[in-house]
C-alpha cells in the first residue's frame, strides 16, 4: 500500500454485511446469504478507491476470523488497512437487512452492543500527522455516539485545524443512541472544525431542527461549514456554499437495494472535490454513484469506477436529445 499522504482518510464504522439473495421476502422467508464488507465510512473509502483515490479508514474489528475477513477485503478494493486494529474480546459486528424494493430495507445490528469495536477507537492511538495531511478527512455522526470513540473522533478534528474537505456526515442512526436530543447535542460538538457536512432531510433535523432543506443547509453554513450538501432522496441533491447554489435532480433507477447508495454518493462526493469540480458536476455525478449502486444488491463491492458513472451520465445525455 501507499504511503500517506492519502486523498481519502475515513473513521469509524465497519463490519460485515449479510445480505439476502432473494428479495420481497421476509428473513425468515431466505435461504441464502452474501457475506460482503460494510460499514458507511469503509464503504466511502471502497468507493474512493473505486475511482482511483488512495485511500484509507480507520477502525477496529474484533480479534476473529470476520476481522480477517474485513482486512482482506480492503486490502482487495485498494484500501490501506494500516489503521484497522483489533479489539480483544469484542466480536466483529454483524448486519443483515431485508430487502423490500423500491423503498423498504430494514436493518438488523448484531454486535453492537454493548459496544462495537469500531467504537473502542482511543485517541492516543491516532496517527494524528496521517488525519492532518489528508486531502479530505472523513468521520461520521455514528462515531460520537459512545466513548472512547466521540472524544477520539473530536480530537482527529481539532487536529485538522479545520483543513479544506474536513467532512462529517451527519449519518444519524436512531438504534446507536438515547435520542435524537442527544445525538444533536453531540454533532453539535464536531460541526465547528467541519468544513463539509452531508446529510439527508432526517440527519439534517437531527443536526440543526431544520428539515426543510434550503433552511437546513443555510443552519449548517451559519456553524461555518463551507459546503452543505443536503440529500432529499426523490427530490434529488442540494448544494451550498457561501456563494455558490447547485441543485441536482434524482437520477432514474431501478432500485435493488438502496444500503449502499449514500456511500457511493460520498466516495464520488470525495472525488469530485479532490477533482476540483465545479459543484453541480460534483453532485451530479455523486447522485449517479449513488444510483448505479442502488441497483445492485450488496454495497461495498458494488462501488462503480469513474468510467462507469461517466457512461450512465453519456447514456442519459443521449436518451435526452
Amino acid at each position: 500500500m501507499t504511503a500517506g499522504p492519502y486523498e481519502v482518510l475515513t473513521m469509524g464504522r465497519v463490519g460485515v454485511d449479510i445480505y439476502p439473495l432473494q428479495t420481497g421476502v421476509g428473513l425468515e422467508g431466505v435461504e441464502t446469504f452474501g457475506k460482503f464488507l460494510g460499514g458507511s465510512p469503509t464503504n466511502v473509502a471502497v468507493a474512493a478507491a473505486r475511482h482511483g483515490r488512495r485511500a484509507a479508514v480507520i477502525t477496529r474489528t474484533g480479534a476473529d476470523s470476520l476481522g480477517r475477513f474485513v482486512r482482506r477485503a480492503l486490502r482487495g478494493f485498494g484500501v490501506d488497512d494500516r489503521f484497522v486494529g483489533e479489539v480483544p474480546g469484542l466480536a466483529t459486528p454483524v448486519t443483515l437487512c431485508e430487502i423490500f424494493p423500491p423503498d423498504d430495507f430494514p436493518l438488523y445490528f448484531y454486535g453492537r452492543t454493548p459496544i462495537a469495536p469500531d467504537l473502542v477507537i482511543r485517541e492516543d492511538e491516532l496517527d494524528l500527522d496521517a488525519i492532518r495531511d489528508a486531502e479530505i478527512f472523513w468521520v461520521t455522526g455514528t462515531g460520537l455516539a459512545q466513548e472512547p470513540s466521540r472524544s477520539s473522533t473530536l480530537a482527529a478534528l481539532r487536529a485538522r485545524g479545520r483543513r479544506r474537505h474536513t467532512v462529517l456526515d451527519l449519518d444519524y442512526r436512531p438504534m446507536f443512541w438515547e435520542s435524537r436530543e442527544a445525538a444533536r447535542e453531540q454533532l453539535a460538538k464536531a460541526l465547528p472544525y467541519v468544513t463539509v457536512a452531508v446529510g439527508n432531510l432526517d440527519e439534517c433535523e437531527t443536526a440543526v431542527g431544520e428539515r426543510d432543506p434550503d433552511r437546513a443547509a443555510d443552519a449548517l453554513l451559519a456553524l461555518g461549514v463551507e459546503l452543505a450538501v443536503v440529500k432529499q432522496g426523490p427530490r434529488g441533491v442540494l448544494g451550498r456554499t457561501g456563494t455558490k447554489e447547485a441543485r441536482v435532480p434524482p437520477f432514474p433507477v431501478e432500485v435493488v437495494n438502496g444500503l449502499g447508495a449514500g456511500d457511493a454518493f460520498g466516495g464520488a462526493l470525495c472525488h469530485g472535490l479532490l477533482a476540483g469540480w465545479p459543484l453541480e458536476r460534483t453532485l451530479r455525478f455523486a447522485n449517479v454513484a449513488g444510483a448505479i449502486v442502488a441497483g445492485r444488491l450488496e454495497c461495498s463491492s458494488a462501488m462503480p469506477t469513474e468510467r462507469e458513472v461517466l457512461d450512465a451520465l453519456e447514456e442519459a445525455a443521449d436518451a435526452g436529445r
